[in-house]
């Protein structure tokens, strides 16, 4: 089934009123790295490259909620590193959920299972299990035979209790479109609420850059596979426009202030995927001090040039989506077409 209505109408709601207030930049979701650690080293991943004395920070329990509450964004993915390492994470997300906002607790799914006595099923809580791809594949990428196993037990066990579970993938260079098809088919066939899917992005950090795809590389990748996902119904957690951004359907520039990343440095700018400078102090400090027209395709920024990640064009499509009543239209009715007849 899809994402809670819950959360759908809020967001909806959220995004109305910004737009009533002429507000030009507001942010749709806090992404919140309350720590850097990690009990992986995937290919692709720039967080693990921290010196020790960064990766030994957390953020606690206050810092998260009031960056949430300095934020206003609906939405709070909780990622990291691997957030159930953090000896707090139940309270992180019962606070955050408290403060009214739906929270996408991020995870690899290695300690998710053993953990889950520690959360109530809620529809302001999804786990959203990162799953790259079929078994071969998962386990390549995240360099350790054996996690898709888990991750699939882990979600199982979720949904046995009644949580909301997405998954969350990265594509990279190298992956068979076809076998992306069967991805999506065994991921439908376990009962989970949804997948998010986004190209990888070549962190200045990560290990493997020829992993990563160039612009034309991914629009020609997405296209084959995404080919009739309406019609086979597949639930994705995007704004289909994005979905139509990734297929080269439509063009966007990044909204990088959208989704702005806050960790145990600061607020990181100019956006989730790399750093420039140092981390503002606050969110009001990020959008005002950040020089914006330097980032995105646009720009001509070399380190934007092949970036086409959720990240910074999945609220570009949100935008897009609300900047006329002609273009709202397009996606309720697309999105109703999509669900129709959709599988239970």
């Amino acid at each position: 089934m899809p994402a809670p209505w819950q959360l759908q109408s809020a967001v909806l709601r959220y995004v109305l009123a910004q737009k009533l207030k002429r507000r030009q930049r507001f942010p749709l979701v806090l992404m919140l790295e309350p720590l850097f650690t990690c009990n992986l080293e995937c290919a692709g991943c720039g967080k693990i490259q921290y010196p020790n004395e960064i990766l030994k920070k957390r953020l606690t329990v206050d810092e998260c909620l009031a960056a949430a509450d300095e934020c206003g964004a609906p939405v709070v993915s909780v990622a990291g590193g691997e957030p159930l390492i953090h000896p707090e994470i139940d309270l992180i997300a019962q606070g955050l959920a408290r403060q009214g906002r739906f929270v996408f607790l991020c995870t690899n799914a290695l300690l998710l299972e053993k953990n889950l006595h520690r959360f109530s099923p809620n529809p302001h809580l999804i786990f959203s299990v990162h799953l790259d791809g079929r078994e071969p594949v998962h386990d390549r990428i995240v360099c350790r035979e054996g996690v898709h196993k888990t991750a699939i037990s882990a979600i199982k066990a979720a949904k046995a209790k009644g949580f909301f579970v997405m998954t969350n993938s990265t594509i990279f260079q190298g992956q068979d479109p076809e076998e992306f098809h069967r991805f999506c088919e065994e991921v439908a066939a376990l009962g989970t609420d949804g997948m998010m899917i986004s190209p990888g992005f070549a962190y200045d950090k990560a290990s493997g850059q020829d992993m990563f795809f160039q612009r034309e590389q991914t629009r020609t990748w997405f296209k084959a596979a995404l080919k009739d996902w309406r019609k086979k119904g597949w639930d994705f957690n995007h704004s289909p426009f994005y979905l139509d951004f990734l297929e080269g359907k439509r063009d966007y520039d990044c909204t990088p202030w959208a989704l702005p990343l806050r960790n145990v440095l600061g607020w990181q700018r100019p956006c989730y995927l790399f750093e420039d400078g140092k981390p503002a102090k606050s969110y009001q400090e990020l959008l005002d001090a950040t020089a914006w027209t330097k980032y995105g395709h646009a720009s001509k920024n070399p380190r934007c040039a092949h970036c086409m990640a959720h990240a910074g064009f999945e609220p570009s499509a949100v935008m897009d989506a609300f900047s006329s009543p002609k273009k709202f239209l397009e996606l309720v009715l697309d999105f109703a077409s999509t669900h129709t007849g959709h599988r239970s």
